[in-house]
């Protein structure tokens, strides 16, 4: 399982950096080396600068949920994620610098971690996610329920009437 892990993590990392590179001589033959250069050192010094804004906010709503005693789960991802936006803000090349963006911005954020959790989920087993939330109705008792233990004519019902929440795009909220 490990090598299959490794073996698909080195296929995408030579795939991306192939990639980077086909979009930096791309980029240069259009504006230029010198551009193309000083492009690449601007988006790395406004990943820096975004980074320790990003990162000090991520970190103060971290303290805070920690203070109110909350859980953390959202903000633990959002520093996460502006801890991997400002990495591929800060490395060279133009795809990474577009990705880490969507990271690192508030208002994209929420995107990137939708498509995270959707590509994560739907590689999981339905026994390994996590509970389908539902709406319960109370209903009237039924009588003469078949099978009844007390032998009485009013029993509780053994179905509970319900629907389950979905979300957008139609999977069960969890």
């Amino acid at each position: 399982m490990a090598d299959l892990v490794r073996r698909r993590l080195r296929v995408v990392v030579g795939l991306t950096a192939l990639a980077e590179l086909v979009v930096l001589v791309l980029v240069a033959a259009w504006i230029g080396l010198a551009w193309t250069i000083l492009a690449t050192l601007l988006t790395s010094a406004l990943g820096s600068v975004l980074l320790a804004r990003q990162g000090r906010r991520a970190l103060a709503d971290l303290r805070e949920r920690a203070r109110s005693r909350e859980s953390a789960g959202r903000e633990l991802g959002d520093a996460g994620l502006v801890a991997v936006g400002g990495l591929l803000m800060v490395l060279p090349g133009f795809l990474g610098d577009l990705l880490g963006l969507l990271c690192l911005l508030p208002g994209t954020r929420g995107l990137v971690r939708r498509a995270l959790a959707r590509a994560v989920l739907s590689r999981l087993p339905d026994r390994m996610r996590g509970p389908v939330r539902t709406r319960s109705v109370r209903v009237e008792e039924v009588g003469d329920v078949p099978g009844s233990r007390s032998g009485s004519t009013r029993a509780t019902p053994l179905v509970i009437e319900g629907e389950v929440l979905r979300d957008p795009d139609g999977r069960p909220e969890g």
